[in-house]
């Protein structure tokens, strides 16, 4: 009897903080600042969504949840600086990922005890606290389910951007060898194509044009805000040897060529592994294989 009521409670009070959740108290003067500065902070990342993007969030309830979460993640001061470089480089936006993790937890909350009252049908356990614990279980995996999404998604979209990023210092170098000054040779190269990681180049030269800043910095700006770390060199670099055109080539040349060579070396590394992965299931295939040769006999000589 005790532990169902601690059963009940404890689900009673996580729809009482799902509710304070979605409507929160009127937040103080702190908090007003705290979301006026993440909103300052977010407007960037918000105009330049896609379409699609932005029909995925139109959902109401999102529109909703978002918005206070994040206010709330910036009156505490969570800062969760590598969710967000994930989320840069996918194109979405802080809000919504909040309300994608309150709107799982909210599904684990109504799976837990479902679960639990299929595990009792089934006569697996009667336990009263059977319940409370894969409630639990599943609030707590399905808060951390979006964060092991994003952080795979955008793992992929680095991979993709650091392929794409060699064919384009390739470019750049040739356009210098053809006469272009730098800050020309970075703008014209990202125009040659509208897959993302061109554009989003394309897109960080304008804003360094539009802020005054030098167009080699652009790179670097955009690597930090998406967790790319080779755009953060490259800049590095080019501030170096902006001035000496016969420098800027060979460094371009140079970190292009390093860029094919850890592509080619990880395509090698992935086939190894695969190649590896089939040969240990060959030989498992094989060991069955002799079981089953061998069985038979095995249990004409223990018969004997």
């Amino acid at each position: 009897m005790i532990l169902t009521l601690l059963t009940g409670s404890v689900c009673g009070l996580g729809l009482f903080l799902l509710v304070r959740t979605l409507m929160p108290a009127r937040p103080g003067a702190a908090a007003q600042v705290a979301r006026i500065d993440a909103m300052r902070t977010a407007t960037g990342t918000a105009s330049q969504a896609t379409p699609s993007q932005q029909r995925g969030r139109s959902s109401a309830l999102e529109e909703r949840i978002g918005p206070k979460m994040a206010a709330l993640y910036a009156s505490q001061g969570w800062q969760l600086r590598a969710i967000r470089k994930d989320l840069a480089i996918l194109d979405r936006s802080m809000e919504s990922f909040l309300a994608q993790k309150v709107m799982f937890s909210a599904a684990g909350l109504l799976l837990g005890p479902a679960v639990a009252f299929l595990v009792y049908l089934a006569g697996l356990t009667t336990s009263a606290a059977t319940p409370l614990w894969l409630t639990l279980i599943f609030i707590i995996a399905c808060f951390f389910a979006p964060d092991q999404e994003v952080r795979t998604q955008a793992r992929e979209r680095r991979k993709e951007f650091q392929r794409a990023l060699a064919t384009y210092l390739t470019l750049v170098h040739l356009n210098l060898a053809g006469g272009a000054g730098l800050p020309e040779a970075l703008k014209a190269t990202s125009e040659v194509s509208d897959i993302w990681p061109m554009v989003r180049i394309r897109r960080a030269l304008d804003e360094a044009r539009l802020t005054g800043a030098h167009a080699w910095e652009a790179p670097g700006r955009l690597g930090e805000e998406i967790g790319v770390a080779d755009l953060v060199d490259l800049t590095a670099t080019l501030s170096l040897v902006a001035e000496d055109g016969a420098r800027v080539r060979a460094s371009l040349a140079a970190r292009a060529e390093t860029l094919r060579k850890r592509e080619l070396a990880d395509l090698e590394g992935a086939a190894a592994a695969r190649s590896q992965s089939m040969l240990v299931a060959q030989l498992l295939l094989c060991f069955g294989f002799l079981i089953f040769l061998g069985y038979p006999a095995l249990t004409r000589v223990m018969a004997l």
